[in-house]
């Protein structure tokens, strides 16, 4: 199993920036892809960002150009890195880990809020 904390969210004004971070463990080894999502008030659940255990990312059109979606191995954690919030970026953000291809793992959200 997997097992997967947040932090990194909070209040923000438009414009400004926030990092996410979520530290996975358990079996780390057999994690395929970890993803970040989210879902706002009266609104889909949605993928922001995906990366791979070989590295290869994806993002939604949304956030393309402002967020980064990275890993540190060592700290077993992945980042999400993001710039130029909007108001439209409010929402809950969840950590999500994909493992033995048919598993998922979820975070228990953070709140992030674009306001000024």
């Amino acid at each position: 199993q997997v097992q997967l904390v947040e932090s990194g969210g909070g209040l923000v004004q438009p414009g400004g920036s926030l990092r996410l971070s979520c530290a996975a463990s358990g079996s780390i080894a057999s994690i395929n892809i970890m993803a970040w999502y989210r879902q706002a008030p009266g609104k889909q659940h949605e993928l922001v960002a995906a990366i791979t255990s070989g590295g290869s990312t994806e993002y939604a059109d949304s956030v393309k150009g402002r967020c980064t979606i990275s890993r540190d191995n060592a700290k077993n954690t992945v980042y999400l890195q993001m710039n130029n919030l909007k108001p439209e970026d409010t929402a809950v953000y969840y950590c999500n880990a994909l493992y033995e291809l048919v598993f998922n793992s979820w975070g228990q959200g953070t709140q992030v809020t674009v306001s000024s």
